[in-house]
């Protein structure tokens, strides 16, 4: 098992540190982190000079893409993810989009996965000769966050390890009020476990 990390010109560093602990601890051959600037594009408050929103009322979150939509970013994540897994060979890539506590952001939908999925092997070497076909998985898409607590506890996974807040203090510690930290916490709550991280 291979990761890939991609720091995005993101507003903080603490999920990049995140994947970095949880890497090592699941003991990946190897972890790669790649640089993008998005940041140098902006559009969205992860990347720009805007006001994360605190404290939405998440019921309606499916009508509008919030500001902490990042224009395209599945798409370049993705394709690095593409371009790494031809190097090393490998035809199976996952990805933790969600489609259900999704946030309204559209490049988690199952559609657009599916339409990657048949671009990726449209568009590589390997696939063209006939070597390689790739695969996407998702398997967080259909679930709650809920679910994803219950079955990541099952697993054994460390959350204490994870980091999910858009707008962390200078510290690391989440707010507690983003849209991400909302729905972490109503997962948690839902799923009847303690979240280990702190909060403001």
């Amino acid at each position: 098992m291979h990761a890939l990390s991609v720091d995005y010109g993101q507003r903080h560093r603490f999920e990049l540190d995140a994947a970095t602990r949880t890497a090592e601890a699941l003991g990946v051959v190897r972890h790669t982190i790649v640089s993008v600037d998005l940041a140098a594009i902006g559009g969205s408050a992860l990347t720009a000079d805007m006001d994360v929103p605190k404290d939405r009322d998440l019921t309606t979150s499916e009508a509008d893409i919030p500001v902490t939509y990042v224009p395209a970013r599945n798409t370049v994540l993705l394709s690095l993810a593409l371009g790494h897994a031809e190097v090393i060979g490998a035809a199976d890539i996952f990805i933790g989009v969600n489609a259900v506590d999704y946030s309204g952001y559209p490049d988690c939908r199952r559609e657009y996965i599916e339409a990657f999925s048949r671009m990726a092997n449209l568009a590589t070497k390997v696939s063209v000769e006939g070597q390689l076909r790739f695969t996407i998985h998702t398997p967080l898409i259909d679930m709650t966050k809920a679910d994803i607590v219950r079955c990541g506890t099952a697993l054994g996974v460390n959350y204490g390890l994870t980091h999910t807040c858009y707008d962390p203090n200078k510290e690391g510690i989440s707010c507690g009020r983003c849209d991400a930290c909302q729905l972490r916490l109503q997962g948690f709550s839902e799923a009847g476990v303690q979240d280990p991280i702190e909060y403001q």
